[in-house]
């Protein structure tokens, strides 16, 4: 009986600390989201500090909307986290329980045996009614054993009484854990419809500011189709230079040896997908910009993003787009720094603004619409280092656009730099 108790607490428990780490994880994110969502409060309100409503307060009431019912339904899994804490905390009182009355009256029965054949006599008479020497030492061990027996029967009651009392308190505990979650989740839904009543109102207001909106963002791709081309012939250039180099460096291979080579052109070609990585300071460069995605700061210190990555469409307009990477907002004049560090690729203007194109390995940073410039081409800069200042938008805020690409492939700039 024992044993099957203990089987079975072993695996509750199991359960129980597979259950426990799920509960930590949903806190740890429900903290992670309460984070972004006070950080995008701060956000909306500087912005609303500038009397024209734009697409920074939408894109930020619109990600603070998204985290706000994240956070309802995180608290929605620890509900079901807490409610499975329950559910067990009920099959173990159950087991216990049943193995608690088990326990007192197979102990009752040991005690009315005990009580009956209590005199000395009774025990010596068991003792020397034996057939043999032999038969008596055998009585007398069970006769210790069965003493042994009924102390470990006591304490077996004992302990699972408070194992009993502690699953009770257990039950007590979650039962009150699920009530306030509840309460915490009804909250967050009642701010959630507060915030769909902001996001409506500014909306509303960019609605009416349809015409000038559609104005700047036709400017924008407009700029965004001159930088692509720019970037592409760069690129192209930065490949070709590459290749160029490496065909050199083979022919010069070739004509001092003779001896054939053991691999073939295809296995050569798997070893260095890129031609960008065909030397090992661009292999080296290249591994360490993908071992640091996610980790990398933000190209300007105080920025909002405008407009995310890829097509996009303005709510309560029929404006919509294309974007080949982040449109930042900050601060007219801020500093621009380098994410990485790399190699000045190129440098040039887009719509009387600079652009700069730095190279890391097979892959190339873009820091576009810049009033002014701080670097050279060809110039190695590193991680934090000041590229140049950002230029000035239609709302006289400061603006730039990051780019993040791997060879001509565009890609999210914000899944490589951290969260804020």
């Amino acid at each position: 009986m024992l044993r099957s108790l203990l089987a079975c607490l072993l695996f509750l428990g199991f359960s129980a600390t597979l259950m426990a780490q799920s509960s930590d994880e949903l806190k740890k994110k429900q903290a992670d989201i309460q984070r972004e969502i006070d950080q995008l409060k701060q956000t909306l309100n500087d912005t609303k500090k500038n009397k024209k409503v734009g697409l920074v307060q939408l894109a930020a009431i619109q990600k603070r909307l998204r985290l706000r019912e994240q956070a309802i339904n995180n608290i929605n899994d620890q509900i079901n986290v807490i409610q499975g804490t329950i559910n067990r905390s009920r099959n173990e009182i159950g087991v216990l329980t049943q193995e608690l009355d088990t326990l007192k009256a197979q102990y009752e029965k040991s005690i009315v045996y005990a009580y009956k054949n209590r005199s000395n006599y009774d025990f010596l008479n068991f003792i020397f009614s034996a057939n043999n020497f032999n038969d008596a030492l055998k009585r007398i061990e069970y006769l210790k054993s069965y003493r042994q027996y009924r102390e470990q029967q006591a304490v077996a009651i004992k302990s699972t009484q408070a194992l009993l009392q502690e699953k009770i308190t257990s039950l007590i505990v979650s039962r009150k854990e699920k009530e306030d979650a509840f309460q915490k989740q009804e909250k967050e839904k009642l701010v959630l419809v507060e915030e769909k009543k902001e996001k409506d109102e500014i909306v509303s207001k960019l609605k009416s500011r349809e015409k000038e909106i559609s104005r700047d963002l036709a400017s924008k791709q407009k700029a965004d189709l001159k930088l692509r081309s720019a970037i592409k012939a760069a690129i192209d250039r930065e490949i070709k230079i590459a290749r160029d180099k490496a065909m050199a460096e083979e022919k010069s291979k070739n004509a001092v040896i003779t001896k054939p080579s053991t691999g073939s052109r295809e296995e050569k070609t798997a070893k260095t997908p890129s031609v960008l990585e065909a030397t090992p300071e661009g292999l080296l460069m290249t591994g360490n910009f993908e071992k640091n995605k996610g980790k990398m700061p933000w190209p300007v210190e105080k920025a909002n993003i405008k407009i995310h990555f890829g097509t996009y469409e303005i709510e309560g307009t029929r404006l919509k787009g294309n974007n080949p990477g982040l449109t930042l907002e900050t601060e007219p004049g801020a500093v621009v720094k380098a994410v990485f560090e790399g190699d000045v690729s190129r440098i040039f203007d887009i719509e009387g603004n600079w652009t700069v194109l730095v190279r890391h390995g097979k892959y190339f940073t873009v820091y576009s619409n810049l009033s002014a410039v701080s670097v050279t081409k060809d110039a190695h800069v590193t991680a934090g280092q000041m590229l140049g200042r950002a230029a000035t938008d239609n709302d006289g805020n400061g603006e730039i656009e990051f780019l993040l690409m791997q060879e001509n492939k565009n890609l999210d700039p914000e899944s490589w730099i951290r969260r804020r």
